[in-house]
């Protein structure tokens, strides 16, 4: 089993800064594409951003320019930096990893996933 634990959430003032983090551990082998998603009350997950093992970043529309995504391969580590924060960027932001195991088997794995809120 792999689990996905985020950090760094909470309530932020529009134009302030927060930086996520999201730990895989378990049974890994290896870890392929990381990367967040995103849900608000009442609307569909949505992506935020995803990076692969080699670095290469893919961004939502709505945060390109704001949020950057990097990872730690050698800690199993996903960060998301959020700067310039809206209100609409309030939603639980979760975590996926699609990694091996030890037995060869690949699959995506999610977090639980950790509230981000904007507001004054």
């Amino acid at each position: 089993q792999v689990q996905l634990v985020e950090s760094g959430g909470g309530l932020v003032q529009p134009g302030g800064s927060l930086r996520l983090s999201c730990a895989a551990s378990g049974n890994i082998s290896i870890i392929y594409t990381m990367g967040w998603y995103r849900q608000a009350p009442g609307k569909q997950r949505d992506l935020v951003a995803v990076i692969s093992r080699g670095g290469t970043t893919t961004y939502g529309d709505s945060v390109k320019g704001r949020f950057t995504i990097s990872r730690d391969n050698t800690k199993n580590t996903v960060y998301l930096q959020m700067i310039s924060l809206k209100p609409e960027d309030t939603a639980v932001y979760s975590c996926t990893a699609n990694a091996k195991n030890f037995i060869g088997t690949t699959r995506d794995y999610w977090g639980k996933g950790t509230q981000v809120t904007v507001s004054s």
